[in-house]
């Protein structure tokens, strides 16, 4: 098994702070959208919800141990913003603050290099019920959130990022309906867009005004956007809007290119309140971007579709996981673009992984056999050797997930992790996936 990579290249797992801790009423933890959500019937899987998850809460030093074992030398999770702040400002909960700041001391002694991303979809309840995104006070929130923590964990914690996958915040939660808080209202959707952004710039300049010497991004997620035929104009046009929807409206603006200019033309009256001074903010200048990439899309002209005009086409030729189809290639196609097209001096590939259906072995209750996650991996870090080897400054990658978890709406019905959870005795076990990235960090050492 050959490992190519650089040897300060950056091999991580990632998970996040609702998906995984539990403990959901303890240690002054106030709700957020995610308990509202999960807890109205109907809205997730069998109306599973995240009040035990993986109990990680309890359990974070043998998790810690886990990622030891694996060999990785990093570790991306969230921080819950209302175990910090449990009226989303103002007075800290210590007792919330004190569990991260024992999470990070873990790592450090363990030599895994933390990376902290500060919202990860659980937006405090008591927020949200004041306006949320599109309330400024929400902003402002999450601008002293940012500057807390750093201030708190920033002589140890180096790697932050503002906001993980801003059009699942915006889109799925406000426009789908199918995330929480649930709405169905594409303009508050923009407009909520448009608020994350802005608290992201507004994180950004608060993190750094604390002087520390620090590693600042942010986490979009990627779906890269063809022409089902090529040689169509309709389909070009097609896979350009739902481009311009899903990738460049949240992009363009963190370069300083403001909203894409067809974009705007195809909201029209939709397009979001932009205040004086907002597009500056958003632009302000980030050290690396993550990089979320799962999948990719086919499109073709839709006349059903009135505002995009896109219709997703299905490629029978692609293999698929329980819940998406398999393009490594896209992987390569995302990070060519945002380092030749966008300029982007340092990349991390902050979330890549796949769902299956894992079982344990009715032979051996420590073995669980997942081998199209494994050749998922492979054929993804194949893309990602070859973006480092034609020099795109690619620095990391973090396997989505570290271990089985509450996956949204989905709840526990797919499983993403590189461990098996049994959620009934919390025992994880390593799936071969695992064993294989452990073997594949160790050949290049």
């Amino acid at each position: 098994m050959n490992n190519d990579f650089p040897h300060d290249f950056v091999f991580g797992v990632a998970t996040s702070a609702y998906q995984i801790e539990g403990a959901v009423g303890e240690g002054g933890r106030t709700p957020s959208i995610w308990d509202t959500f999960s807890h109205t019937p109907g809205k997730t899987e069998l109306n599973h919800n995240g009040d035990i998850a993986c109990d990680h809460y309890h359990l974070y030093k043998d998790d810690v141990q886990l990622i030891k074992n694996l060999g990785v030398g990093a570790y991306r999770f969230s921080t819950s913003w209302n175990r910090v702040f449990p009226k989303g400002y103002g007075e800290v909960n210590q007792e919330g603050m004190d569990f991260y700041k024992k999470l990070v001391d873990e790592l450090l002694e363990n030599n895994i290099e933390p990376f902290l991303t500060l919202y990860h979809w659980d937006l405090p309840q008591c927020l949200y019920d004041e306006g949320g995104w599109m309330n400024r006070d929400t902003l402002k929130a999450f601008e002293e959130y940012a500057g807390t923590m750093v201030h708190v964990l920033g002589d140890k914690v180096k790697n932050w990022m503002t906001h993980n996958e801003m059009w699942c915040t915006a889109m799925l939660g406000h426009h789908q309906g199918i995330f929480a808080p649930g709405e169905s209202n594409f303009k508050n959707a923009l407009q909520v867009a448009h608020g994350v952004l802005v608290s992201h710039g507004m994180a950004i300049r608060a993190m750094r005004s604390t002087g520390q010497d620090l590693n600042l991004g942010i986490a979009p997620n990627f779906l890269p956007s063809y022409p089902q035929d090529p040689d169509k104009e309709r389909d070009r046009k097609a896979a350009a809007n739902f481009d311009g929807y899903f990738n460049r409206w949240f992009l363009d603006p963190l370069v300083g290119r403001g909203y894409p200019e067809d974009m705007l033309n195809l909201y029209g009256p939709l397009c979001p309140k932009v205040e004086s001074g907002d597009m500056e903010i958003i632009a302000s200048d980030i050290d690396f971007l993550g990089v979320n990439y799962y999948n990719s899309n086919w499109y073709t002209w839709s006349e059903e579709d009135k505002l995009l005009h896109t219709a997703s086409v299905d490629q029978p030729h692609l293999e698929w996981t329980a819940d998406r189809d398999i393009y490594p290639e896209g992987l390569y196609d995302t990070l060519e673009r945002l380092y030749k097209d966008y300029g982007f001096k340092s990349l991390y590939v902050t979330e890549n992984g796949a769902a299956y259906d894992d079982h344990i072995d009715s032979l051996d209750s420590n073995r669980v056999h997942d081998p199209g996650r494994v050749k998922f991996l492979q054929d993804h870090f194949d893309q990602a050797l070859r973006a480092v080897k034609d020099n795109i400054p690619l620095n990391g990658y973090f396997v989505w997930s570290l271990m089985d978890n509450f996956e949204w709406a989905a709840g526990y019905t797919i499983r993403y992790g590189l461990h098996y959870v049994d959620y009934d005795t919390q025992q994880r076990i390593p799936k071969d996936s695992a064993l294989w990235y452990k073997d594949f960090i160790d050949s290049g050492k």
